[in-house]
């Protein structure tokens, strides 16, 4: 049975259209995350589903009974309450059912033992146990230990809270709700890694209905079970995981771009016989081309699908070995001082990518600060390596300061004429009137996209970036994730967006128990590790002190790298695999090329039917290609 149904929705904002004819059908434990881009009108349908926004047409219909919980960006309005106040605040219903069962006691206790005062009793305790009886306290306590909260946290009023924690406060409040269905606005903000792999736990155990917007990947596809794009005010509904509702996309896009390719080819062909024909011999029908062209539906990009941000760091200095190397390193906070890191050992070495990965207010940010010389070491020895130029990215901005306009925030920080710094803003999508907007008016992705094309116009070697997916929607992230994988100088990297840990860093270095620890490898390796420990209830000693910070002695020149020649004894029938295998790349790049030339017609995205079966031929001739390369590097 369908938890909710909506009908050709449709809403405008300040009198222009933001959503028109938006369809889609919830049933219980599906989970929809809603795509697109910002501005697409994704907040503003939950808020519609939470009947916080009014429906200027369509319909939205309710299975009876369906309880509704909003989770959303905007902090609770009193904060003259306790977290657990607020807390159990969404589960009204349970809250007078306890209510009216202790009045009924009561009467019970004064005497009252009629018939009719024991059937008001049964019905209010089967009410009760329909909610989960007298342990929904209890699931609404875990729901907040599992986003961070301490039992001693639930005590402290809502107005002694973080931005951040009176987020996460909001969406322990959404889950212990318990509702039918359940609506997300960016629920993965402010939580660290083990809180969002919680969270994830918990949605897809969820029995309810589910409608999401996120912009972390591995969220999305660890959670969803469908898709509705949003794109120029419509909708798009794809059954099916995140990822597969991606490689639809591209494919579809691909298939667009083509099309649009032979359609404008076709429309010059058309107009080149027009104009030489049309007033010659053959003018009749130069003139009925003309009418054909006039009938032509011009197909087009939607208007949404503006320039995305692409960007690259160029080459840059080289440094010594170490770029810096901190030894027995205390760190500290607030007056008296707070521990938060002691006995520390750290260090980076020239082009390393390291992860820094650690709970919410164990001191990241802080170690980092300490790092870039904003902040200083309490006890301990902080080197810094040869010709080391740190390029610092901030978790809030501050780096932009709070005056002026984007333009004049780029060139305080750069140095650039007005003319080049506007060219700089312009590859950051700062084009036109945007540049001259004051940085007061800026969102929250505006100064993410300023705070980089700063970063990436520094020339720095070494880059020292907290959390620097905030406020990006999913294109930039990927645009930051290919710009930092091509960086030739050392990173370290604090974020909790899992993808960005996962394609970038190489090693980990996880601040834990007010100490660090260095993990070889990548992110998936660290969570290989630390699900061993876990297990196994050891602890991690410390990784070897770091090396001695020093310079490079001088390269010595090397050789020209001579051509690979093949041993004469390969055997012959190596060499026929190898051609074989050749071939077959050749036969597979070559089935590619036509079917997306045949995928390029709009027929095969016509419905939805022949755009999933469109999208599964692309992704098998796309795989066969990849198999194709397999089988002959296997060979080499």
């Amino acid at each position: 049975m369908a938890v909710c149904i909506a009908s050709n929705l449709s809403k405008d904002i300040g009198g222009k259209p933001l959503l028109r004819g938006v369809s889609f059908k919830l049933e219980a434990r599906e989970r929809m995350t809603i795509a697109g881009r910002n501005g697409a009108g994704k907040t503003t349908l939950l808020r519609m589903l939470a009947g916080e926004q009014s429906l200027d047409g369509g319909e939205l219909s309710f299975a009876k009974g369906v309880r509704v919980a909003l989770h959303d960006q905007r902090p609770p309005r009193d904060r003259k309450r306790s977290v657990e106040q607020y807390l159990l605040s969404g589960c009204a219903a349970e809250l007078a059912i306890e209510a009216r069962l202790a009045r009924l006691e009561s009467e019970m206790a004064g005497g009252a033992s009629d018939e009719a005062t024991l059937q008001r009793y049964s019905r209010a305790q089967a009410e009760l146990d329909h909610h989960g009886g007298y342990l929904w306290r209890t699931r609404a306590w875990e729901v907040a230990r599992g986003l961070g909260f301490s039992e001693a946290d639930l005590a402290r009023d809502l107005a002694t809270l973080s931005g951040g924690e009176l987020t996460r406060a909001s969406l322990a409040r959404a889950l212990a709700t318990r509702p039918d269905l359940l609506l997300l606005d960016e629920p993965t903000n402010h939580l660290d890694v083990e809180s969002l792999e919680w969270l994830e736990q918990a949605l897809v155990a969820f029995e309810g209905a589910i409608a999401l917007v996120a912009h972390d990947r591995w969220f999305l596809e660890t959670v969803g079970t469908a898709v509705l794009e949003l794109e120029a005010g419509r909708s798009r509904f794809f059954p099916g995981s995140w990822h597969a509702w991606r490689a639809e996309q591209a494919a579809r896009e691909l298939a667009l771009g083509r099309a649009i390719e032979r359609q404008e080819a076709e429309i010059a062909r058309i107009e080149r016989f027009v104009e030489r024909w049309g007033a010659g011999t053959r003018a009749r029908q130069a003139q009925s081309r003309k009418k054909q062209l006039e009938k032509i539906e011009r197909i087009t990009r939607a208007p949404a699908d503006g320039a995305g941000l692409s960007f690259a760091f160029g080459e840059v200095e080289r440094s010594g070995r170490v770029v810096f190397a901190l030894e027995d390193g205390t760190i500290e906070v607030g007056d008296p001082p707070i521990t938060l890191a002691a006995h520390c050992e750290l260090w980076l070495e020239r082009g390393e990518h390291v992860s820094l990965v650690g709970r919410n207010g164990a001191g990241k940010t802080m170690l980092i600060e300490t790092l870039v010389g904003s902040r200083p070491l309490a006890s301990g020895r902080l080197s810094r390596g040869h010709n080391v130029q740190i390029g610092y990215l901030s978790q809030h901005g501050e780096e932009l300061g709070g005056d002026g306009s984007v333009v004049q925030a780029a060139q305080r920080a750069t140095g650039l004429t007005p003319g080049k710094a506007r060219a700089l803003l312009g590859r950051f999508l700062f084009s036109g009137e945007d540049a001259d907007k004051p940085l007061a008016a800026l969102s929250g992705g505006e100064r993410r996209r300023l705070s980089l094309a700063i970063l990436v116009s520094g020339g720095a070697n070494v880059l020292i970036l907290d959390e620097p997916t905030n406020h990006l929607d999913i294109e930039s992230r990927e645009a930051l994730e290919d710009a930092l994988r091509a960086f030739d100088g050392a990173v370290l990297l604090v974020t909790h967006d899992r993808a960005l840990l996962d394609a970038v860093g190489s090693r980990t270095v996880a601040l834990e128990d007010h100490t660090l620890y260095s993990y070889g490898g990548g992110w998936p390796e660290y969570v290989r590790v630390r699900a061993e420990r876990q297990q196994n209830g050891a602890s991690e000693a410390p990784q070897p002190r770091p090396p001695a910070l020093r310079d490079d002695p001088p390269e010595q020149p090397r050789p020209a790298k001579q051509p690979r020649v093949k041993a004469a004894t390969a055997s012959k029938n190596r060499a026929r695999q190898e051609e074989q295998a050749t071939r077959a790349i050749e036969q597979a790049e070559a089935a590619l090329a036509a079917l997306e030339d045949e995928l390029s017609h709009p027929a095969a995205w016509a419905t939805s039917y022949e755009a999933a079966k469109s999208a599964a031929r692309h992704t098998a001739a796309r795989r066969a290609v990849d198999a194709a390369y397999a089988q002959l590097e296997a060979l080499l």
